[in-house]
């Protein structure tokens, strides 16, 4: 096998947003995160996740015909139906409702942007 110089994990990953305060307000809500300075002349923001890779708000060149109606990412629960309600009482719409599989459930739902995120709860993490 090849020796790569690139480092075997994500470092982030972005969501594109067309209203930065917003999408700052509602992922800030969302994880139960502080709100913090922006960067790149706010352009991007930076939300912290735990595990090493941060979720980046990017509202640079968003074009809106290549919005993608597949799931973006998820997030991880170890309580799944806690999550599903925490999303519905905040009035976020939910896409599919929760599915249930061997070890893997998860639901998914838009964000501000129209953007597909999931929450997802693996039974072997748990």
């Amino acid at each position: 096998m090849t020796t790569s110089p690139i480092t075997n994990r994500i470092g982030a990953v972005f969501v594109h947003v067309t209203d930065m305060p917003k999408a700052i307000q509602w992922y800030s809500e969302l994880l139960g995160l502080p709100i913090h300075a922006d960067s790149h002349e706010g352009t991007i923001y930076s939300l912290h996740m735990d595990g090493g890779s941060d979720l980046l708000l990017d509202s640079n060149r968003r074009d809106d015909s290549s919005q993608n109606n597949k799931t973006q990412l998820f997030f991880e629960t170890k309580k799944l139906m806690d999550s599903y309600h925490f999303v519905k009482e905040k009035g976020i719409e939910v896409v599919t409702e929760i599915e249930k599989h061997d070890n893997i459930s998860f639901f998914t739902f838009k964000d501000p942007d129209g953007n597909i995120l999931m929450i997802c709860e693996d039974k072997r993490k748990l």
